[in-house]
């Protein structure tokens, strides 16, 4: 009985952390770029895109299509980049909490 509650307070603690680190989320910041830096675009660790910066001289009514394909790429670029930061974040804040055979991070942080 007393590895159950040893257990579930553990549990209570590895979901406290967690919230944390899933709220601090919002603080990772990465950029993707495309067209030689001609297009940026900056997202969060939540997978929001917070800016885009269009270089002046591709903004042509000729050059739409472009332009709208570098978007594309400069912010997935942004989100991949955020992603691996956002892992490498919850990783650090988690370490050695994760010990519990049959624990999964990934369920944990979908919930």
């Amino acid at each position: 009985m007393m590895d159950m509650m040893k257990m579930l307070g553990k549990m209570k603690e590895i979901q406290s952390k967690l919230k944390d680190a899933q709220d601090q989320l919002a603080d990772i910041i990465a950029e993707g770029e495309s067209g030689g830096g001609m297009v940026k675009a900056v997202a969060n660790g939540k997978k929001q895109v917070l800016k885009i910066e269009i270089d002046k001289d591709i903004a042509k009514p000729e050059d739409v299509e472009m332009l709208q394909d570098l978007v594309v790429a400069a912010v997935n670029r942004a989100l991949e980049a955020v992603e691996e930061k956002s892992k490498d974040f919850i990783q650090k804040e988690t370490e050695g909490l994760l010990n519990i055979p049959g624990m999964d991070l990934n369920s944990l942080m979908k919930g």
